[in-house]
């Protein structure tokens, strides 16, 4: 099967061509406007296919695309796919405003095309398993060192993965959106999120001051806890503590649930199946919300 990456940058690199390369059935083509990096990274890989020009990629005839580009060229990039009427597996998020990304949620859906976004924690084991869990509480942290920064690119780019986990995990309809957080010379320092419906609460947690870089998930509720260190160590509570980890020879891209979200992806477009991005759209809105929120209380 023909398919695209478009886009060669650290994640491209680092999580998914490891993971396309090694599986059976794909004709790979890989993109980018930089000729000097495309060829080494295709010759990295032996792929012979290479484009520079995003038409000619488009009329070499694949089938699916991955889009891996900045986030500024994702609505152009993704729209021509979707209007040639090729399905596309966008890294998130779709874009940085609201706007681009319904439209391409609302494209999609016209031209009867898969559009999925790359929220790889909803397939990453260590999540999956804390959702077998009952949820009354649920704490996610994801915390950085020295990394202040602009509310947009902060949310649509980091804690975005922070609120499509909570809607992920919570356990029913939310009814209640609280932001609180502390901005300082127009930078985020930290950014505290409240969901909450009928029987839980969801807090997610993002300090980039923090002095490390960490994620930790914590599900509790009928009197016991699961958590997830770095989506690698799960720790069962209930009186005694006890602990799995991820096994030597498991892939940090099956840990991380990239492989899983790939591997969906590629089987939904040979079997025909339209993949929506509509529940995806909605951790968008809520970015947005986050987003407004975060800079009225910077005024």
């Amino acid at each position: 099967m023909p398919v695209g990456v478009i886009g060669l940058g650290d994640i491209a690199q680092k999580a998914y061509l490891p993971v396309l390369t090694a599986l059976p059935g794909l004709d790979l083509r890989l993109m980018t406007r930089d000729r000097a990096k495309l060829d080494r990274i295709a010759d990295t890989h032996r792929i012979a296919q290479r484009y520079t020009d995003l038409g000619e990629l488009i009329d070499s005839g694949i089938r699916a695309a991955f889009v891996h580009a900045a986030t500024d060229q994702h609505v152009p990039i993704t729209t021509a796919l979707l209007e040639a009427g090729i399905d596309v597996y966008v890294d998130k998020p779709l874009d940085y405003h609201l706007a681009g990304a319904r439209k391409l949620v609302e494209l999609a859906e016209r031209e009867g095309r898969s559009l999925m976004v790359g929220f790889n924690r909803r397939h990453a084991p260590g999540y999956v398993m804390a959702k077998e869990r009952p949820r009354d509480l649920i704490v996610l942290q994801k915390n950085r060192e020295g990394l202040p920064e602009a509310a947009r690119t902060l949310v649509f780019d980091d804690f975005i993965h922070v609120v499509d986990s909570l809607l992920f995990l919570v356990p029913g309809e939310v009814e209640h959106v609280d932001v609180r957080s502390r901005v300082r010379d127009g930078l985020v320092e930290h950014v505290v999120l409240t969901l909450a419906g009928d029987g839980f609460t969801a807090l997610g947690i993002m300090n980039r001051l923090s002095g490390s870089t960490e994620e930790i998930l914590e599900v509790s509720g009928g009197d016991s806890k699961r958590a997830v260190h770095n989506l690698a160590e799960v720790i069962d509570h209930r009186g005694q503590p006890t602990v799995r980890r991820r096994g030597d020879w498991v892939p940090v891209a099956r840990q991380r649930g990239i492989e899983q979200v790939v591997t969906g992806f590629l089987d939904a477009v040979r079997s025909g199946k339209v993949l929506s991005a509509r529940d995806a759209l909605y951790t968008h809105e809520l970015c947005e919300r986050i987003v407004n929120e975060l800079e009225t209380q910077a005024r």
